[in-house]
């Protein structure tokens, strides 16, 4: 009756493993993607992003490794290779998504698709010719893009993410317009690579995600590493000059080489026609899904970032497509409610559950425990003493509901967390599990013990 069983709308971190998935269910699958298999996380987003940060790290800990005993003469960096070396490491992780989806039987078609009815697609393929495509489940992966504010001066000296990554310079002063994750991540980056950063923030603070704790030690890094941050009123009166981007800051004026543009991304929905299928989506071009990721169209799943209120990471945009796929197929899987969040900035952060402010907004009791890094043998022997990790938990059970590390290798030691939230696993059971020593994941059980007041290696309180 169909063409296929399982067609899948983009081929990012969340299209990709749902097309596999079902392909591993036994349902003929097809997956449609308009531009780079990988999407905006492997081509655009989280691999490139990296790539560079690491670049940056180790030129970073290079030019401060005499305190290590190590003397480095003659040390400069080449942005261009970095670059090079970027574009490389997104080739060969492309290709192999490709050969995942072909290893498994996926027809890939490449197009941009829209809908002709809810089980029914048409394809505009590179050469111009439309495919017209049938399935009995329609998955929607399609993602979501920079947005770019209409105020903004249209110039190549204003740019949102993508198109920085494309730069082969660095820029000497750099203007970043959004202190969020994005923007943060970006700064860092190019503050250890020597340019001269602003970024500028209209909330309160910046990465306003975080408790209030964690984004003092974050700020207090960023302007170690010479990054001006200004927070509580919008950059105004942006215009491009012959050779640079200004705007105001309350009575101050900036400049930059290039203005990066990172206030949040909007939701790929608007090409697909969604009303043709009789999806229903929200003001903001949104989804709304059930604990399925099924839209109100029993055929058609949506994931990822245009999800109405879904987190807008990789990760969790992989697990909601397994969970599609799985649904499509006739199985009861579920999205996972605790799905951990991971910025690169420096120091890197981590966090997972339940906030210490979240919990404040909503009247919950919570206990917050933490314990710093600098009491720990193994970041003070890597000279990675800034940040703690702090549990969030149950004041009479002792369950822990929330976490958050800021410090060196929070993005890998935030997993453990999320672990024992999603396992509701308490403070004693955190705290009783033996932790190698000296690692800094030692860390979460210290501070599993300072719920009692029984923690060994910090000060009795």
């Amino acid at each position: 009756m169909y063409d296929f069983d399982v067609i899948v709308i983009g081929a990012g971190p969340g299209g990709y493993p749902a097309a596999i998935r079902a392909a591993q269910l036994g349902k003929k699958t097809a997956i449609v993607e308009k531009e780079a298999f990988g999407g905006t996380c492997l081509n655009w987003g989280c691999i490139p992003t990296k790539t560079l940060i690491a670049s940056a790290e180790r030129y970073h800990h290079a030019a401060h490794s005499e305190a290590f005993g190590v003397n480095v003469k003659g040390l400069s960096f080449d942005y261009a290779k970095m670059i090079a070396r970027k574009a490389d490491v997104v080739a060969k992780l492309s290709g192999g998504v490709q050969g995942l989806l072909k290893s498994n039987g996926v027809e890939m078609i490449k197009g941009a698709a829209r809908f002709e009815g809810p089980n029914r697609l048409s394809v505009v393929q590179p050469d111009g010719n439309t495919r017209w495509l049938t399935a009995a489940s329609i998955i929607i992966a399609a993602g979501s893009d920079s947005a770019m504010p209409g105020f903004l001066p249209k110039d190549k000296r204003v740019m949102d993410s993508r198109a920085f990554l494309d730069l082969t310079e660095l820029p000497k002063k750099l203007l970043i317009l959004g202190g969020g994750v994005i923007g943060c991540e970006f700064a860092c980056m190019a503050a250890v690579l020597g340019s001269k950063v602003t970024v500028v923030e209209m909330l309160e603070d910046i990465v306003m995600v975080l408790d209030r704790d964690v984004r003092r030690v974050l700020r207090k890094r960023m302007e170690s590493l010479g990054i001006e941050i200004l927070t509580g009123a919008p950059l105004a009166n942006i215009a491009v000059k012959k050779d640079a981007v200004t705007g105001t800051y309350k009575d101050q004026t900036l400049e930059g080489d290039v203005l990066l543009v990172a206030v949040g991304r909007k939701p790929n929905t608007a090409a697909l026609d969604l009303a043709r299928a009789g999806v229903k989506a929200d003001e903001r071009g949104t989804i709304p899904v059930d604990a399925h990721c099924r839209t109100n169209i029993a055929s058609i799943f949506a994931i990822g970032d245009l999800v109405a209120g879904s987190i807008q990471l990789a990760h969790a945009a992989t697990q909601q497509g397994v969970t599609a796929a799985e649904a499509a197929a006739g199985l009861k899987s579920k999205v996972e409610k605790v799905c951990p969040s991971c910025i690169f900035t420096s120091p890197e952060i981590g966090l997972a559950g339940l906030s210490e402010a979240k919990a404040q907004q909503l009247g919950i009791a919570v206990k917050t425990v933490a314990f710093p890094f600098s009491a720990l043998g193994k970041a003070m022997a890597a000279g990675e003493t800034d940040g703690f990790v702090k549990w969030i938990a149950d004041p009479v059970t002792g369950q822990v509901l929330g976490a958050q590390v800021i410090g060196c290798h929070a993005t890998e030691l935030i997993s453990e967390a999320a672990q024992a939230i999603r396992n509701e696993l308490t403070v004693d059971e955190v705290g009783g599990t033996i932790h190698c020593h000296p690692t800094l994941s030692e860390a979460w059980m210290e501070a599993a013990h300072a719920f009692h007041n029984a923690c060994i290696h910090l000060p009795k309180r």
